[in-house]
């Protein structure tokens, strides 16, 4: 089974990406690592499945092909991450997908091979949802054979709480998930030093220096 993946991305914008990092790096640095991340993303997802790059804001399509290139590009609507990330599974579907995988840009050490083993664990009848949890209390993929609008509701999202959170509405859903090996997400500073330590990220020109 081939899964459909939506990439949740916002436009490339000085001072709109990676806050916590841009609170001790400054916008320029932060926004360079930020553009990084993504692309290291796109490079690590496997080849010939299908990718749709939901991104935000609605206006920037322009921005993001100028990046990215031609894909499949889609706006995200208004609304909190779980309005997005719910519209964005729905959309897969829509699209004939017989499961969706949804992920955001900023978990280096997610590659191809992960996200194989999240569409082995999807193709199992008795489980109809993977979870990647992240060290931060998040998670970084959220994988789904069939629409749950209700794991995204009432979340706490950006605090640790969200990934518990959202397999107790799968509990209630009445949802069997797998979870895959824990990651580490790039939010802060410390991310940054420890995935470029790890080898899964460049040293930036700048990183040298904190210089504006």
């Amino acid at each position: 089974m081939t899964p459909a993946l939506a990439l949740l991305l916002k436009a490339p914008r000085l001072g709109t990406v990676k806050t916590r990092l841009s609170a001790t790096l400054g916008p320029v640095r932060a926004l360079a690592i930020y553009r990084a991340l993504a692309e290291r993303q796109l490079a690590a997802l496997p080849p010939r499945w299908p990718v749709t790059i939901h991104f935000a804001p609605a206006d920037a399509e322009a921005e993001m092909r100028t990046w990215l290139g031609p894909r499949t590009y889609q706006a995200q609507p208004a609304g909190d991450l779980g309005v997005r990330i719910s519209a964005a599974i729905a959309e897969g579907f829509a699209q004939g997908a017989p499961a969706v995988i949804a992920l955001g840009g900023d978990c280096p050490a997610l590659d191809a091979a992960t996200l194989h083993r999240a569409s082995l664990a999807l193709a199992s009848p008795s489980q109809p949802a993977v979870l990647g949890p992240a060290f931060d209390g998040g998670y970084y993929l959220i994988g789904l054979r069939r629409a749950c609008p209700a794991a995204f509701v009432g979340i706490d999202w950006g605090t640790p709480a969200v990934l518990e959170q959202t397999r107790e509405r799968l509990r209630s859903a009445g949802v069997s998930w797998s979870e895959l090996p824990a990651l580490r997400d790039v939010d802060d500073e410390a991310d940054w030093h420890a995935a470029v330590a790890a080898g899964q990220l460049p040293t930036l020109a700048s990183d040298s220096s904190h210089g504006e």
